[in-house]
């Protein structure tokens, strides 16, 4: 069992964001009479995202965000969800529009991703919030390395001159985490498929970034003694989630590591609803 002091409570954090948020929203409300606006697109019926949808839905619902969810057919045309996309861009009640990915073969992510208005990407994902990310300049985040990001603030860990090794170089995690990551002054290792000896980088982590989607890819003897382990990965196995790390065994050598369930995972649902508040303020001042 691992120790409660060495948990990364991600649940307990994000309860604390999502009631700092609501109160702004109130207190905004109360003030200026608006609240954010939320529109949510799903394309499909992946068990996966609508449960995801359901979270988001949920969250913003008890933050009094005004959300709106799109469920589409499979079947929708990449030119008719463009077409949602441009009215929800030129609504002024809509503040944040995020479109839940994977989407099917036949349209393209990066058209959808690009016909966004950045103002209102709350995902963090359009080149253009990347672009200033990436020269770390005040933009929207993508949530789930914000995410990250916050979670470790919150046990006053800084990244300056720590060697922050990532496995997992997707644009939704991996790479945005690097940059994050390294605009604070950390060393960065990025690992992904092609990698060689994958445990002789994990080795060098003093704070490991796991965010493949395979489990137990990490397990003990891959961490060294003290690490910071963040898991990202959510996989089910046995009728339960479970990460990319070997918890309990990673656990016992760990000085930190987050849990799955619990971990990053409510912390991504909080930068959400935190995003489009900001995304709020932004535009309308």
């Amino acid at each position: 069992m691992v120790a409660s002091k060495k948990i990364l409570d991600g649940k307990k954090l994000a309860k604390k964001i999502r009631g700092d948020v609501k109160n702004e929203i109130m207190e905004i409300k109360e003030k200026k009479g608006i609240v954010p606006g939320l529109s949510v697109i799903i394309v499909g019926d992946d068990p996966a995202s609508s449960t995801y949808v359901a979270k988001k839905e949920k969250a913003a619902e008890k933050l009094g965000i005004n959300s709106k969810i799109y469920r589409l057919p499979e079947s929708t045309t990449e030119s008719h969800l463009l077409s949602i996309i441009q009215r929800l861009n030129s609504e002024d009640s809509v503040d944040g529009i995020l479109v839940q990915l994977p989407l099917p073969d036949h349209i393209s992510k990066e058209k959808i991703i690009s016909a966004i208005s950045p103002e209102k990407d709350v995902d963090g994902f359009h080149t253009t919030n990347a672009g200033k990310m990436f020269q770390n300049k005040s933009t929207l985040l993508p949530c789930t390395p914000y995410g990250v990001i916050k979670l470790l603030e919150s046990k006053n860990i800084s990244l300056e001159g720590k060697h922050v090794v990532i496995v997992g170089a997707s644009d939704i995690v991996g790479k945005p985490m690097a940059m994050l990551a390294l605009n604070r002054m950390a060393t960065i290792t990025i690992c992904h498929i092609a990698t060689q000896d994958l445990a002789y980088h994990t080795r060098q982590a003093d704070v490991l970034i796991v965010a493949v989607g395979k489990v137990n890819l990490i397990t003990a003897d891959m961490v060294k003694e003290g690490a910071i382990v963040v898991d990202v990965g959510i996989n089910r196995s046995e009728d339960r989630l479970v990460g990319d790390v070997d918890f309990e065994d990673v656990g016992k050598k760990a000085e930190l590591i987050s849990p799955v369930p619990g971990g990053v995972g409510p912390m991504t649902i909080a930068m959400l609803m935190h995003n489009t508040l900001m995304a709020m303020k932004e535009r309308r001042g």
